[in-house]
């Protein structure tokens, strides 16, 4: 959405923040598909990922099953309603064991200590992004949006 929208007009549109501009002008933000939803999943789904990275930096032994159930329920149950908490779970049945995860992460002739450290720096570079992103959000009343 957020892409298609930019692309209608990109020199007016050039940044998510004249996007979300318009729709909270126009006082559509918050109704039907909008790109200021598509920006808070966007980004709640940053946060996740972020969680998620932060538990297999913190502890490489935890199984994958928990990590996620972990970040889940710290950063997007909160947000869910019942349907998407029921689909939740059924995903949940579908993590890879972390070996799996690891070894789809990692680049064929890269050790466990080069990928922690990669996922390190993601993480650095994920969480002022995510903190201005949420900034943002909070200025256009968007962070307290629900599943629709």
């Amino acid at each position: 959405r957020l892409e298609k929208f930019h692309d209608s007009d990109p020199s007016r549109f050039w940044d998510v923040v004249e996007i979300l501009k318009k729709e909270a002008d126009e006082g559509n933000a918050k109704r039907g598909p909008t790109c200021s939803k598509a920006f808070v999943w966007l980004n709640r789904s940053l946060d996740f990922t972020l969680a998620l990275l932060e538990q297999m930096v913190k502890d490489s032994g935890k199984q994958m099953q928990q990590a996620v159930e972990e970040s889940y329920n710290r950063t997007l149950k909160p947000w869910h309603g019942w349907i998407s908490s029921a689909a939740y779970k059924v995903a949940l049945k579908l993590v890879p064991d972390i070996q799996t995860f690891i070894s789809a992460l990692k680049a064929n002739d890269q050790d466990c200590d080069m990928l922690n450290e990669e996922m390190q720096r993601m993480i650095s570079l994920l969480i002022p992004v995510i903190q201005q992103n949420h900034d943002i959000m909070r200025i256009y009343e968007l962070d307290k949006l629900k599943s629709t």
